[in-house]
């Protein structure tokens, strides 16, 4: 009897520690493809308006790209068996930790999407609460028989996979931070319309794309632009953060779009001041047009960044840094 009832314990165990070891990889990579997004996420916590912690606004950076990479990390080693007291130790303090954002977030409906899948899946306040209290029973079940989690080998391939982990995950960090998300969850991706992400349905949400606008001194020019064929749009949600050597790799780019018939158009949050500065001392061939800041950080993760599209289809998205990239 006493034997049937530790190997049953053995397979719940087991059975916890796949369930939150996959969970945790799966939410760290979704975040990881696109961790600008969880930058955002994170300012908008620290904001007055909700945890009122604005000194760590500069910090948002850093500090999501350390509990993406640990998530993921710390799932690999709890599948792998490595270190198991400091992996569950650490695995139960990320989720207490994000027990209370989520639950701050439900309670007091500051934050109504928490950002725990990135852009991929997107649950109700509550909704992520219940699962983050799922995820502690598990986690705290784990803690108290944690001498049933034994590493896959007795050799050192378990810190070998959680050390390669490591390695990838910041592989990929870099290479998301200096080019663009690998996969596009948003509503303004490659192929999307963003005409038809404007449009309404029967289910009662908001559309996805939503606060579009492009506005000059007069009227709001989207509808127009979104039926021309030829269209680049140079993003810059705010001129006083743009990474502004990537204006002259950028003027080259709308020069060239220019002599091949595209309307080039610049998009900004920022105010009139400053944009005339830019466009003089880069020389920039195009006038900007006002859009709301939270819809170009949606739009495309880069500052500036550019945008193709067609008939209000979006056809590239590129970095500055890729300018010499887009395809006229």
């Amino acid at each position: 009897m006493k034997k049937s009832k530790i190997t049953v314990t053995f397979v719940l165990v087991q059975i916890a520690r796949i369930l939150v070891g996959a969970l945790f990889i799966f939410s760290g990579f979704v975040k990881l493809v696109d961790p600008i997004g969880s930058q955002y996420k994170f300012e908008e916590y620290f904001s007055e308006g909700v945890l009122n912690m604005e000194f760590l606004i500069p910090y948002a950076m850093p500090f999501a790209i350390f509990l993406i990479i640990g998530e993921i990390v710390l799932g690999v080693a709890l599948l792998v068996g490595w270190k198991t007291k400091f992996t569950v130790r650490s695995l139960l303090i990320m989720i207490l930790f994000f027990l209370f954002l989520t639950w701050y977030s439900a309670y007091y409906n500051k934050v109504t999407d928490c950002g725990c899948f990135g852009d991929a899946i997107k649950l109700e306040p509550w909704e992520t609460f219940y699962k983050d209290v799922l995820l502690t029973i598990l986690i705290f079940f784990i803690s108290y028989k944690m001498d049933f989690i034994k590493p896959i080998t007795k050799t050192r391939l378990p810190g070998k996979i959680t050390f390669l982990s490591l390695v990838i995950s910041s592989f990929i960090t870099y290479y998301v931070l200096a080019h663009l998300p690998i996969i596009d969850f948003r509503p303004y991706a490659i192929g999307k319309n963003i005409e038809e992400g404007m449009q309404y349905k029967d289910d009662g949400k908001i559309p996805p794309v939503h606060d579009f606008m492009l506005e000059d001194t007069q009227n709001d020019l989207a509808p127009e632009i979104l039926k021309m064929e030829k269209v680049m749009l140079v993003i810059a949600s705010s001129l006083d953060k743009s990474d502004l050597e990537g204006f002259s790799d950028i003027k080259i780019i709308a020069d060239k779009a220019i002599e091949k018939g595209y309307k080039v158009y610049g998009a900004s949050a920022s105010f009139s001041d400053i944009i005339e500065l830019t466009i003089n001392k880069f020389n920039l061939p195009f006038e900007f047009l006002f859009c709301d800041e939270t819809t170009l950080k949606t739009m495309i993760r880069a500052n500036p960044g550019i945008i193709i599209l067609n008939k209000g289809t979006v056809t590239q998205k590129k970095n500055w840094h890729d300018a010499d990239g887009i395809e006229l």
